[in-house]
């Protein structure tokens, strides 16, 4: 677990070792969640790279009759 400042500017630094394992590069963009207490930073991803993320995902929903 790593332990971040937060500076004047409200601006922290992502630590090296995150950064290299998550792949971040400069201006790359990072959504920041609020979950109840905490923040979480999810790397946003070029649209590239989402092709296939849903492979063998279960798509059998049951549906009402007049649906089919």
């Amino acid at each position: 677990m790593e332990t971040l400042t937060i500076s004047p500017k409200f601006q922290v630094v992502i630590p090296k070792s995150i950064r290299d394992s998550l792949h971040l590069h400069p201006g790359q963009k990072v959504q920041a969640i609020q979950l109840e207490n905490r923040i979480e930073l999810v790397p946003v991803l070029p649209i590239e790279q989402m092709r296939g993320f849903l492979r063998g995902i279960d798509t059998t929903v049951p549906r009402e009759s007049d649906r089919v």
